[in-house]
């Protein structure tokens, strides 16, 4: 059949045919570090992983490029509001390159336990500003801006596509119906390319340019990375829906503003996560996850209850990336208990194999390997055709996911054979199967094994970690919770494996 993905502009399936053949170039908006990021803002970067690992498994070679937003970003996507990295760094008492780096630091460490592979290239926006310029500069050179107020603004009505990926008809609007006014602005969609001191009496970064001392608007950024990194014309940009008619339209915009050619090929976009209001909802009004609103949950808010990061990440794979996700407790808890069956059944299945070795042979396929099934047997080779055909449809995890745990129940399978069509399929899913089950296999069973058998408190918090789990069982979370705090004051750190619940003193 060949991939196939949902492109936001034209709102359709559409095969995917690279600019380069056998090659990806794709972008894909990253965080504004100014806050911990949270467990909806990491849905976008696991959906970015599965493409990235996804055109591996297919035989694509790639370069995969994200930025990092360190300058200029406002709380509104549309010029309004305060800055968001400012108020932060007023907040923390410390400098915006300190609260940056904090950040992008406490980011990349929940990616990496998220076991979302780092893309090729990560870029700041604070080490691209020359870029942004000189972008600035041909756009401005197409007669595509005006000076007002000390900002640079975009004129909308000199780009007769402005708006297409949102459908947007600018005709439609009335003034101040999408933004309150900026008196600067001809139109409300305009948007500011550089701003001067005229926005804020003590911006913490500026640069000098041909426009006066100042800092970019938040879009150019993406346009000028992107284009530095994979050239004028790419096949691939993504980000959140929220991205569509604000940033993206923008992006689109300036980008093909300055260059007079299309820009980007395919637009993919990943749904929310949502809090949902009771703990069966598949559907229906949730509640947005929010770091505005004080409404948001972190990865290590996940760990500090109990959960392994790739439990979460086993949690948005049984979602298609474009539906709407209901993020609960309850649905937490059933995705770590089918994620540990599932390591479960993959350690026995290497118990019959020959053990630790068995696992150690079956390392992550490399490119194209997804391609040889010489060596497989013909039912083996029916289940690589069943997955590869969910993952070239429009990377439906859900489908794939379904695919790799009907493969461990099959007797059918030798279990060698098992192991190899794991590896395969979770060089996709990502959800570092084989390690897990390595460990598995070397855990200790017992609760106390990790403690010395000495310990004079063994049997006490045996018993806390029995009905810690008992209290998860019955949904009791609150009770779970208290015995946690409990066990952290006495220093004990609790892990959760495959083989049970295993706790140690804090070193």
């Amino acid at each position: 059949m060949g991939l196939r993905l949902f492109n936001t502009m034209g709102h359709k399936l559409e095969d995917f045919n690279p600019i380069t053949p056998g090659f990806c170039g794709f972008y894909g908006c990253g965080p504004t570090v100014y806050n911990y990021a949270h467990i909806g803002n990491l849905r976008a970067y696991v959906f970015l992983d599965t493409l990235d690992r996804a055109l591996t498994f297919l035989g694509y070679d790639k370069k995969h490029v994200m930025n990092i937003t360190d300058v200029g970003h406002l709380t509104g996507d549309a010029d309004e509001g305060a800055d968001k990295m400012v108020k932060s760094a007023e907040e923390r008492h410390q400098s915006v390159l300190e609260v940056a780096k904090f950040y992008t630091d406490a980011f990349l460490k929940d990616i990496d336990s998220l076991n979302i592979r780092r893309p090729d290239v990560i870029c700041k926006a604070t080490d691209h500003i020359p870029e942004m310029i000189e972008l600035i500069k041909r756009i401005e050179a197409n007669g595509h801006t005006y000076f007002a107020g000390g900002n640079l603004y975009y004129d909308v009505s000199t780009y007769p596509d402005y708006g297409k990926l949102a459908n947007i008809d600018i005709n439609d609007l009335k003034a101040g119906a999408r933004i309150q006014v900026d008196p600067n602005k001809k139109s409300p969609y305009d948007f500011v390319l550089w701003f001067t001191k005229s926005k804020f009496e003590n911006q913490a970064l500026t640069w000098d340019s041909p426009w006066g001392r100042g800092y970019p608007g938040w879009h150019i950024e993406c346009s000028a990375m992107s284009m530095k990194y994979l050239g004028e014309h790419f096949d691939i940009h993504t980000g959140g829906i929220d991205h569509v008619p604000i940033h993206h339209t923008n992006e689109i915009a300036q980008s093909e503003g300055a260059t007079g050619k299309k820009w980007v090929n395919y637009w993919l976009h990943n749904e929310f996560l949502v809090i949902a209001k009771n703990k069966n909802q598949t559907e229906g009004e949730g509640d947005k996850m929010s770091k505005s609103s004080g409404n948001f949950l972190t990865l290590q808010t996940l760990v500090d209850k109990g959960y392994n990061p790739l439990d979460y990440r086993f949690f948005l794979l049984g979602g298609h990336y474009r539906k709407q996700i209901y993020f609960s407790f309850d649905a937490m808890e059933s995705a770590k208990n089918s994620r540990v069956a599932l390591v479960s059944r993959i350690a026995k299945l290497a118990g019959g194999a020959g053990g630790k070795d068995s696992l150690q042979t079956h390392k992550e396929y490399a490119k194209g390997q997804a391609a040889d099934t010489s060596s497989l047997s013909e039912l083996a080779v029916s289940y690589i055709k069943d997955f590869t055909a969910a993952i070239e449809n429009d990377l439906s995890t859900p489908v794939a996911l379904s695919c790799l745990q009907k493969v461990v129940k099959d007797s059918k399978l030798t279990s060698q054979e098992a192991l190899d069509l794991v590896s395969r399929m979770d060089s996709v899913l990502g959800l570092d199967l084989l390690n897990s089950a390595l460990s598995a296999l070397e855990a200790p069973v017992s609760l106390s094994s990790a403690t010395t058998s000495d310990d004079p408190e063994a049997a006490k918090i045996d018993a806390l970690v029995a009905e810690r789990v008992q209290a998860k069982k019955d949904k009791n979370f609150a009770r779970a919770d208290e015995i946690r705090n409990e066990l952290t004051s006495m220093g004990i750190v609790v892990t959760d494996t495959p083989n049970g619940p295993v706790w140690s003193r804090k070193a």
